[in-house]
């Protein structure tokens, strides 16, 4: 993974170096290191750094229809709405995180405009958010790895993982268009 950041830190370098506001997706199933990716961008250039993992749908949004939706199970409405189109803007303004303990919103998260942006998680290339991306990362991992890393997080998520969410990204990523500034890794 050594030789990857290094390539990753030299495409986001050259892309600052030609504009002021980048912005960087960065999907791929879980447990494939998306969030461990992003907290090391982090780190480096002290840049905004917004989870998907934020945009779940509430309860009230969670329908059978939207959750036939492939990559249906998270708000892509309101990351749009609340996160990307400000991004881009690169004026200040906050959104509101979903909380999974309690079901809700959190407060609202104030948000100052930075050089470079980093969206992590799985549906960060939805296609309903066009291309608003200035370089796109996808993260893979096998799923004997996928598998040893779920079984080392909590167990009564463990179900949720194999059962529920796992087929969901798995009907996410088979529709993904192709995309050939995709970096892969």
């Amino acid at each position: 993974m050594e030789q990857a950041f290094f390539e990753i830190k030299q495409q986001i370098d050259a892309k600052l170096a030609q504009k002021e506001y980048v912005i960087v997706a960065i999907d791929g199933p879980c447990t494939s290191g998306k969030t461990t990716l992003a907290s090391q961008l982090e780190t480096l250039y002290d840049c905004n750094v917004f989870h998907m993992d934020d945009f779940f749908l509430r309860p009230e949004q969670r329908t059978q229809e939207r959750f036939a939706e492939v990559g249906g199970n998270v708000d892509y409405e309101r990351f749009r709405s609340e996160v990307l189109v400000p991004v881009q803007l690169g004026k200040p303004f906050s959104y509101r995180p979903f909380l999974c303990g309690s079901q809700t919103l959190g407060e609202p998260i104030a948000v100052s405009p930075r050089n470079l942006t980093i969206v992590e998680g799985t549906y960060s290339l939805h296609p309903y958010f066009e291309d608003p991306y200035d370089l796109k990362i996808l993260l893979t991992v096998t799923e004997e790895t996928q598998r040893q890393r779920i079984l080392n997080r909590p167990q009564f998520l463990h179900d949720r993982f194999f059962k529920e969410w796992i087929p969901m990204e798995n009907r996410y990523f088979e529709a993904l268009p192709h995309d050939p500034d995709v970096l892969i890794l």
